[in-house]
């Protein structure tokens, strides 16, 4: 193993970058940089048939986008490439050769539908399916007649009779299991293309990797990477298994749950801050000393530290991470804010597509107003709907609010001096509701609470000075007068 902390992230491009796969990117790249050491990303690539187009480019995009920078990997390069297992293909029948002429391995002749029988004749006689070993030990003219037959071979790994295989896992501790367990399993299909089990093992030996922390699923896959590296002589990384990752309801997330988002795009797309989601998946499987939750990326990899990775499941507390986002959005640079919101206002048809200066500016105000209610930055959308409606809806409250007998003369006050005011700006409206209150001697909630309601159709709500202004004064001395009529 490798005198240098070298972790790494091996995304499969089969998908877009998944809540959990950013979180097992997230932890190797802290504990890689708590520690001064590398953090490589290698793309296992080998599934050929279920890579998706763009699917590579997504992973990374999205990684940088959390904030998550790599020493080594295909875009950057490095002393180990290549760093895309299609392209090392020539490295693993290296030591495919040798495993075979040491008759650590030998190739298997059979069928998928052989092999389906005697899973099934297994299943029935109550047996856990698993290769029987049938072609262990061919005869060079089996051999020939296979191959006469036209039959193309799999190659698989001859696992040692009745051997303990133990490893010291670094969250879950002594874990061993028995080689009884496994039948030969397939190292290198029948295409040519190494499995993920044994094209891992030997790209972090080749990569000098000295720490692999995974999820928890992987741990069945461990004694059989333990087993290639026994063989080959090599001396295995040390192996870290985080717990998983579940849902309110303490189920695993799975992709057909809808109760959690589950892609980073998709937090993109709806407004969060990298920098929270950076914070929020941190804490799932991982918590510092104290009660604080709310950390720089500085801060993380100064005190991360695996001693204090979970036993438990992580529980996806979809209210924690609103909290949080809502932390970074109230402490954001407006104009950031604002650059993030408006594009939902406009997919949403509340704003054109090309922005005046002046709608611009309406635009910003109007984020600005609602930043610190924010989610996300697509509640703006909702959150902003009172500016966008046609007509006054009123709330349950509102309703009685407007029906109070002062509610006239207040309106009507106010609404002659927003006609007559030169200025239309949030300190001119909040000297005119004081001369209201002068001139009518009505105070307080007789006061405000009509002119918000008559407005908005709200009892409550954000900055009464700056909601007249963002308006309008056509809007509020038309919905003023149009409730001064009907009183």
């Amino acid at each position: 193993m490798s005198a240098e902390i070298r972790v790494r992230y091996a995304p499969s491009p089969t998908g877009h970058l998944h809540i959990g796969n950013a979180r097992t990117a997230l932890f190797n790249y802290l504990y890689a940089k708590h520690n001064n050491g590398k953090f490589i990303i290698r793309i296992e690539d080998t599934d050929v048939k279920r890579n998706i187009e763009g699917g590579e480019e997504s992973q990374l995009k999205y990684l940088k986008w959390l904030g998550i920078e790599w020493d080594e990997s295909i875009d950057v390069g490095g002393d180990y490439g290549p760093y895309r297992q299609t392209e090392r293909l020539d490295l693993y029948r290296k030591y495919t050769q040798e495993l075979l002429d040491k008759g650590l391995a030998y190739r298997c002749y059979c069928t998928e539908e052989e092999l389906e029988q005697e899973r099934e004749e297994q299943s029935a006689r109550g047996e856990t399916p698993r290769y029987s070993g049938k072609h262990r030990d061919l005869t060079p003219e089996q051999i020939e007649a296979f191959e006469a037959e036209g039959r193309v071979a799999s190659i698989r790994f001859r696992v040692p009779a009745d051997r303990t295989y133990t490893f010291d896992d670094m969250v879950k501790g002594t874990i061993s299991f028995n080689s009884k367990e496994s039948g030969d399993f397939v190292i290198v299909k029948k295409d040519g293309i190494p499995t993920y089990n044994y094209a891992v093992a030997v790209d972090d030996h080749l990569m000098k990797i000295s720490h692999v922390l995974r999820g928890e699923d992987h741990i069945s896959n461990t004694p059989r990477q333990l087993m290639i590296y026994e063989a080959l002589g090599w001396e295995p990384p040390q192996f870290g298994h985080m717990t998983l990752i579940v849902n309110e309801n303490h189920k695993k997330l799975s992709k057909r749950d809808e109760s959690v988002i589950q892609f980073i795009e998709q937090y993109d797309q709806l407004g969060y801050l990298p920098e929270a989601m950076f914070n929020f998946i941190s804490l799932l499987g991982w918590s510092p000393e104290g009660e604080e939750e709310i950390f720089s990326q500085e801060q993380l990899i100064s005190i991360f530290d695996t001693k204090r990775l979970s036993k438990s499941p992580a529980v996806f507390d979809t209210h924690k991470l609103a909290h949080l986002n809502n932390h970074y959005i109230k402490h954001a640079d407006p104009a950031r804010i604002a650059e993030m919101a408006i594009p939902h206002l406009q997919k949403a048809g509340r704003l054109p597509a090309e922005l005046s200066a002046e709608q611009k500016e309406w635009a910003y105000s109007l984020v600005h107003l609602y930043q610190e209610q924010m989610n996300a930055a697509s509640d703006i959308v909702e959150l902003s709907e009172v500016f966008f409606r046609s007509e006054v809806v009123l709330e349950s409250e509102g309703a009685a609010v407007l029906a109070e007998e002062q509610v006239p003369t207040v309106l009507k006050a106010f609404a002659d001096k927003v006609q007559e005011s030169d200025e239309f700006t949030p300190s001119k409206m909040a000297a005119l509701i004081k001369e209201v209150q002068k001139e009518t001697g009505f105070k307080g909630k007789q006061l405000f609470m009509p002119i918000r309601v008559a407005l908005t159709g709200q009892t409550h709500g954000r900055d009464l000075n700056q909601t007249i202004v963002l308006l309008g004064r056509d809007t509020v001395t038309q919905r003023l007068l149009a409730q001064v009529t009907s009183a």
